[in-house]
């Protein structure tokens, strides 16, 4: 980061700082990337970049957050997505080259990409 030179800088950075903060944590699409070792060890990083330059290259605001590992180890990397009160769709041995067609089918026409689903779970029956 550039070494701030002025107040106004300072005031600038905060707003935008802010602007994308509310930006994250306002939007009803949640992507959550599984990053115990069991998930870092089978790619989960790549997937995790993948996922963050395909919404980046689209523009599409999301919250893109991580967990450790939730007991499948076998199904790693597992994406997870929530998008309102729609279920939450886990999606399993994801790799980067399956992120595109990820966000392209499910993020943006809300359409789940059955053949690589391991799990949904619909609102009110998380615990």
């Amino acid at each position: 980061m550039p070494k701030l030179k002025s107040v106004e800088e300072l005031r600038n950075l905060r707003a935008q700082v802010q602007k994308d903060l509310t930006a994250r944590t306002e939007t009803t699409t949640t992507i959550t990337v599984g990053m115990g070792t069991c998930g870092i060890s089978a790619g989960a990083r790549e997937v995790m970049q993948a996922v963050l330059q395909e919404l980046n290259a689209r523009e599409i605001k999301a919250h893109v957050t991580t967990v450790g590992c939730i007991g499948m180890c076998s199904k790693e990397p597992l994406l997870d997505i929530q998008q309102g009160d729609e279920p939450r769709i886990t999606y399993g041995n994801v790799t980067p080259k399956m992120v595109p067609r990820i966000i392209e089918e499910h993020v943006i026409h809300g359409r789940v990409v059955d053949d690589w689903v391991v799990g949904r779970i619909a609102m009110g029956q998380e615990e």
